[in-house]
């Protein structure tokens, strides 16, 4: 499981321990239950269950290497989020979100997340803001290289960062479900158009950390997050 991945039913505690899941001792300290949710939803998550491509119950078994009653709780749990959706014939899939459903998921983004950044602007430390760095150095060389799986991974992880930082559970609980029902859209949005053609405003962003310009910041994101929703609208 990606480092970065961020989850707003759990606990801080669980975070703590998840962000350091590939360790073996670590991840079996995690309840087996909760370990099938993550690692499920991580797939929904970076696109690796195709929207609207339908799988079986047995198959994620099979995949996730888990028991039936773990992968069911896991799918009934995504499902009430919204990023899984019951076919019948013991089948799931992920939603394809229509036009409606991106405008609604812009407008929520637009709401939240710059209020997010401006929280986080306010209270960031200088060695945050050098791991927002790294995250997006890691981001540029997925962009050159067109590697498309580390892309999804290094975009989320700069913005779950800093909703942590912002320090507002209810908001980021809130941004960290809007991203599980369009994230798996923005993977398709890269196979189409390539990394190099994705928008990318967080040099702005750190920019406006460093003066903390908590405004510009937040502008910086908003930026952001619209030519992303824009181009996963129009590619869909």
């Amino acid at each position: 499981m990606n480092d970065d991945v961020g989850n707003a039913q759990m606990t801080g505690a669980e975070k703590a321990m998840l962000s350091s899941a590939n360790d073996t001792e670590n991840a079996t300290r995690i309840p087996a239950h909760q370990q099938v949710y993550l690692m499920l939803r991580e797939q929904v998550l970076f696109g690796e269950l195709t929207p609207g491509q339908p799988v079986t119950i047995q198959g994620l078994v099979e995949q996730l290497e888990a028991g039936m009653t773990p992968v069911r709780e896991a799918i009934r749990r995504l499902t009430a989020e919204g990023a899984l959706e019951f076919q019948g014939n013991r089948r799931v899939t992920v939603p394809t979100p229509s036009s409606k459903d991106i405008e609604e998921l812009m407008y929520a983004r637009k709401a939240i997340e710059p209020e997010l950044v401006m929280r986080a602007t306010r209270q960031i430390s200088p060695s945050e803001i050098d791991e927002l760095e790294q995250i997006d150095n890691r981001l540029d060389a997925a962009i050159s290289n067109g590697d498309v799986e580390t892309y999804l991974r290094q975009n989320y992880a700069f913005h779950a960062k800093l909703y942590t930082i912002a320090d507002a559970p209810i908001l980021t609980a809130i941004a960290d479900g809007l991203w599980l029902r369009f994230g798996p859209s923005l993977r398709v949005v890269c196979g189409r158009l390539g990394t190099q053609n994705l928008p990318d405003q967080h040099k702005e962003t750190l920019d406006a950390l460093r003066q903390g310009d908590a405004e510009k910041a937040a502008n910086a994101i908003l930026d952001d997050v619209v030519q992303g929703m824009e181009q996963v609208r129009d590619s869909l």
